[in-house]
């Protein structure tokens, strides 16, 4: 059985360490080069040493992407939610940290709609050849609309004056191009205010080369145990639906709802949800419970150096744990520059099946664990920041708490130097996972 360690399922390599006799010599075995699917290292390709990405080949931190788990996510999800509304798949910010051109490779099947932040992300979409419809929800879109439209990304419009830009972009092209508009119904962030609704919609009689094709809006409190924010919020939203259809504007995809909101707020599933954390294994917080969900990410490494300390040595920076007995402390090849927060307190990992304690303050190149209590054999194997080892996990929701953050910081931090290693990459195409058909 796979033992969800990229470099534990070649035979060829001695005890499973990544400097093992079969590393020695020109070629290195290519376990994640932007990024390698993990299972070239099980099927013993080697790749000239040029073409390796040397931080996975001798840097034992890794992210681990489950992209089936992200698949089987979203079908959850739409379990929970029902057939009735179309699915945006938010794929913004590198999807969460896990890597947005797999990811987005994974979900186009099964998504109505691929939604991301920035144009700068839709275009790296569509260079790596991602053809489903993609959404830009928040950007900022400069003097580039004639980039959006060119590669067919449908922008979401918050601010009179990009309307008149977007208008002459499509002019220019000869076309009749589709915009969303965001309303601000509560959030403060982004959005035409509803006091504006009016002067916003005339202006739009005025453009024959834009069509209101969408109109949408962001909650701000989807995930607090109190609904009253979110369900006025969404009163104000419907109310503009009702204005914008009496205004003329038909056959408009409303869409409002997050992962949380979609769980909690049923009447807020609208034509289409807009699920972004949930995809890949994660909820915002307690109120909103979502069974089911598996983690697509997981953070390993291996134990880079052990030593013996004597009782009362201090531990890292600012000596801020001492130990209360003769110790044997391990240090692990990650830190904060890697993504992993600084200023945990109580954070385990886990090694041998078992939690380990993290022990002084995170550096920024590597961390510290006490071992004393494991046997000398456990420390050769891969140690498990975040996800399964046996019957023992810990999850992005675990961290976050130790950190006092949230999860989406957690995944959206792990940083560009901790290769992405591809697990289950030769995900089925399924099907879509839905009758409406909604696009933007």
């Amino acid at each position: 059985m796979p033992s969800g360690e990229p470099w534990r399922e070649d035979p060829t390599i001695s005890g499973g360490i990544i400097d093992a006799a079969a590393y020695a010599g020109e070629t290195l075995q290519g376990l994640a080069s932007q990024p390698k699917v993990a299972g070239a290292a099980a099927e013993g390709t080697f790749v000239p040493f040029a073409e390796v990405d040397i931080r996975t080949s001798i840097r034992p931190t890794v992210a681990e992407i489950d992209l089936g788990a992200v698949q089987r996510n979203l079908l959850r999800f739409r379990h929970v939610i029902g057939r009735e509304a179309a699915i945006f798949g938010v794929v913004k910010a590198d999807a969460y940290g896990h890597g947005a051109v797999p990811v987005a490779r994974a979900l186009e099947p099964l998504c109505n709609v691929l939604a991301v932040s920035l144009v700068e992300e839709g275009l790296e979409l569509r260079a790596a050849g991602i053809r489903a419809p993609i959404l830009v929800l928040g950007a900022y879109y400069n003097r580039h609309q004639d980039d959006v439209l060119a590669e067919r990304l449908t922008p979401v419009i918050y601010d009179r004056g990009d309307l008149d830009r977007f208008a002459a972009a499509a002019a220019r092209r000869g076309q009749r191009v589709d915009v969303h508009i965001k309303v601000d119904t509560g959030m403060s962030r982004l959005g035409i205010p509803i006091t504006d609704l009016d002067a916003t919609l005339a202006r739009f009689r005025d453009l024959p080369s834009l069509r209101l094709a969408g109109l949408c809006t962001h909650f701000a409190s989807a995930d607090v145990p109190d609904p009253r924010t979110t369900e006025e919020a969404l009163g104000r939203f419907e109310a503009v639906v009702t204005r914008v259809g009496q205004a003329g504007f038909q056959d408009l995809v409303r869409h409002a709802a997050n992962s949380a909101a979609a769980v909690r707020f049923p009447h807020a599933r609208l034509d289409a949800v807009r699920p972004g954390l949930a995809l890949y294994g994660a909820m915002p917080s307690e109120t909103v419970p979502l069974s089911g969900l598996e983690g697509a990410l997981s953070l390993r490494t291996r134990v880079m150096a052990v030593h013996q300390i004597a009782a009362g040595t201090a531990v890292s920076y600012g000596g801020l744990w001492r130990a209360s007995r003769p110790s044997r402390v391990a240090t692990l090849p990650i830190g904060y520059a890697d993504g992993y927060p600084r200023h945990v307190r109580d954070a385990a990992v886990l090694l041998g099946g078992r939690r380990v304690p993290i022990i002084g303050a995170v550096c920024m190149d590597m961390l510290m664990i006490d071992v004393t209590d494991l046997p000398e054999a456990a420390l050769g194997g891969a140690v498990t920041l975040i996800g399964r080892d046996g019957t023992e996990a810990i999850t992005v929701d675990d961290l976050a708490g130790w950190a006092g953050t949230v999860s989406y910081e957690i995944l959206c931090g792990i940083s560009k130097r901790v290769p992405r290693v591809l697990r289950d990459a030769a995900v089925t195409p399924l099907g879509p996972t839905s009758t409406p058909t909604a696009t933007p």
